[in-house]
């Protein structure tokens, strides 16, 4: 278990919610100017950006009382936005959807969202917009990280990138597989021109980079990143040879599925060596299928390449 935090630390965190509730409206009356509170406003966007969604997904999502998100869709169908319909072949699970009306108000208020939250950013440099969605990139990744730990009972965590994590990603990779495969500078080169496209066209609302740690050293790295609208591509997991065995290299490619799933992506894709077995196992325990194999030269190898997909 780790230390507890300090009363510091906790005046902090409280002074930040207090701020930023405060700066983006969440003390409004109603979210957005509109009669809907926050709740049924975030509702309203499961059901819109998930297939087929039921109450019992929402509840495992939100973590609602079931009460309360009973009283919520009890509104938003009496006000003409949500139907619930009975799903094909089970009289038992109900199919929730938005009406006519329900994706004419949502577009609205996701628009006026947009336009909000672009007010807000517009307030600062390109350097200041990329340091802050950075910091609430590495928020959101430390908190799934200690939720994954509390989970497996493991010590270990997932974060976000800090300084000097991509220059760390790119050495031990060609450090490792130099090591292990005796791959050359041609992979190392590759490593650090997909790391570089990340940094430059980082999309915080759609790629993610993963960093674990164990005891404040850091341990493996992952990335998922835009391939399309609806593809989204997993790149660079690592795992250090010290720190194997412990379900990291499980922990960050679940990392990146729930994050395509909650990102809107339909499915991820990736591309290996048949070499790799260990990652190969990883991958399909995690629901990938092996779609596509090919033989090749590369980092001064003769290898077998391997196309894996998973479909969310």
């Amino acid at each position: 278990m780790p230390p507890a935090p300090t009363a510091d630390a906790v005046a902090r965190v409280r002074r930040f919610n207090r701020s930023y509730t405060r700066r983006i409206g969440l003390l409004e009356q109603g979210l957005l100017h509109s009669p809907f509170s926050l709740a049924e406003v975030r509702v309203l966007y499961e059901i819109a950006h998930r297939t087929d969604p039921t109450a019992s997904a929402l509840l495992a999502e939100l973590g609602l009382d079931r009460g309360y998100l009973s009283r919520i869709l009890q509104r938003l169908r009496k006000s003409g936005l949500v139907s619930a319909t009975t799903a094909p072949g089970d009289r038992r699970r109900r199919l929730l959807a938005l009406t006519p009306r329900g994706r004419r108000t949502f577009g609205a208020l996701e628009a006026r969202s947009s336009r909000e939250v672009g007010l807000l950013l517009g307030r600062l440099t390109p350097s200041g917009r990329r340091r802050f969605t950075g910091a609430m990139a590495t928020i959101e990744s430390l908190l799934a990280g200690a939720d994954e730990g509390a989970r497996t009972g493991r010590d270990w965590s997932l974060r976000g990138p800090a300084p000097g994590d991509f220059g760390w990603v790119v050495q031990r990779h060609g450090e490792l597989y130099a090591a292990e495969f005796d791959w050359n500078e041609e992979f190392e080169g590759l490593v650090a021109g997909i790391v570089a496209r990340f940094v430059e066209h980082f999309d915080p609302e759609r790629e993610r980079c993963w960093i674990a740690e164990v005891d404040g050293m850091r341990a493996g790295s992952v990335f998922l990143v835009r391939e399309s609208d609806t593809v989204a591509r997993l790149r660079l997991l690592l795992v250090e040879p010290w720190a194997r065995g412990h379900g990291l290299g499980h922990a960050l490619v679940d990392a990146c599925v729930r994050f395509a799933g909650k990102a809107g992506y339909r499915t991820i894709t990736l591309w290996t060596q048949s070499v790799l077995r260990a990652a190969g196992r990883i991958y399909q325990e995690a629901g990938f299928r092996l779609v596509r194999e090919g033989r090749h030269r590369s980092f001064g190898a003769d290898l077998v390449e391997q196309v894996w997909e998973k479909t969310l």
